[in-house]
């Protein structure tokens, strides 16, 4: 029987940890993020870099923008796009604890091994 422990970010919502990775998990989005990280783009600017219709284009800023890892901002007749470095930041604090909760899962697997090859060679 296989238990899956749900990773919980500091809120203690497992939804806003899902909507972060989710959003991460597509190349296009991705470079969104670090293409607005430093400097705020418009969303058409970002839709005339990418083989896609604008209108997929804002589906992915809206992606985005509900793991909060941007957020936009009305600039005259434009809507800026601002990347979120608190998010990059929760998304590597989370990935940390996964990476330190896997470690000691596979040093515990290491040390049962390791407990057996003793057993066998005593026998």
């Amino acid at each position: 029987r296989h238990v899956v422990a749900q990773q919980h970010d500091r809120s203690g919502a497992p939804e806003q940890t899902d909507l972060l990775f989710h959003a991460l998990s597509h190349a296009t989005r991705r470079d969104i993020v670090r293409r607005t990280m430093d400097h705020p783009q418009s969303v058409s600017a970002l839709a005339s870099s990418y083989p896609m219709s604008f209108a997929a284009v804002q589906k992915h800023v809206a992606v985005l923008e509900r793991a909060e890892l941007i957020s936009k901002r009305r600039h005259g007749r434009e809507q800026l796009v601002y990347g979120s470095r608190e998010s990059i930041d929760r998304a590597r604090r989370l990935l940390d604890e996964l990476e330190m909760l896997w470690r000691g899962r596979i040093e515990r697997i290491d040390a049962v091994l390791a407990d057996d090859e003793r057993g066998r060679n005593d026998r």
